[in-house]
């Protein structure tokens, strides 16, 4: 074993590394403090408000994507539907839409993340006793929940929690309590996909 830390590399105070030090610094990166990286959070959403003149969300861009390429296809469709309506008045380009870009921009910066940290792969989490394919259909089983849960709140965790909660809005509270109260409902039925 002695042999093998003489071979490694030294450290930046000249120290030769043993294989574990050397295998624990070319592994993923710690995770940063949530405290911290809340307080993040909340600077990048105050910069939101003060630059953009509105909040954070995540399924406002969606919708936005599907009415422009709803509209491409058969635009009296997508112009005759209320919850896409509004991203088309005027001849308006929806992918032209402030969440749109903020969306490809929390994609790239959670890859960058990723890569510097050393945690971007490609991997599909799940519990041990569930296998690939059931995992992949009950998460687009819950996707399409709560995707049919955001339109009907008016916007998903991002828009309401982040965005309303930080306008002190009610409805916004009112629904993040419900949230966290189905959650813990159901979170026994489901559990078990995770042991």
């Amino acid at each position: 074993m002695s042999s093998t830390a003489t071979t490694l590399p030294a450290d930046r105070v000249g120290r030769s590394m043993t294989a574990d030090e050397a295998a624990a610094r070319s592994g993923p990166a710690p995770y940063s403090n949530p405290y911290l990286a809340g307080i993040g959070l909340g600077l990048v959403l105050l910069a939101s408000f003060v630059l953009m003149g509105r909040g954070l969300g995540a399924s406002g861009g969606v919708s936005a994507v599907v009415a422009g390429l709803l509209n491409s296809v058969a635009p009296a469709h997508a112009q005759s539907r209320e919850w896409l309506a509004g991203y088309l008045a005027d001849g308006a380009n929806p992918l032209k839409e402030f969440l749109v870009f903020e969306g490809l921009g929390v994609f790239a910066g959670a890859l960058l993340s990723g890569l510097l940290a050393r945690r971007a792969m490609f991997i599909i989490e799940k519990g041990p006793v569930v296998s690939r394919s059931k995992r992949l259909v009950f998460a687009f089983i819950g996707g399409a929940v709560m995707a049919i849960g955001a339109a009907f709140g008016r916007g998903c965790t991002s828009g309401q929690a982040l965005t309303g909660g930080s306008l002190l809005n009610l409805g916004s509270w009112a629904f993040m309590l419900m949230v966290f109260a189905g959650a813990y409902a159901v979170a026994r039925l489901f559990r078990w996909e995770w042991r």
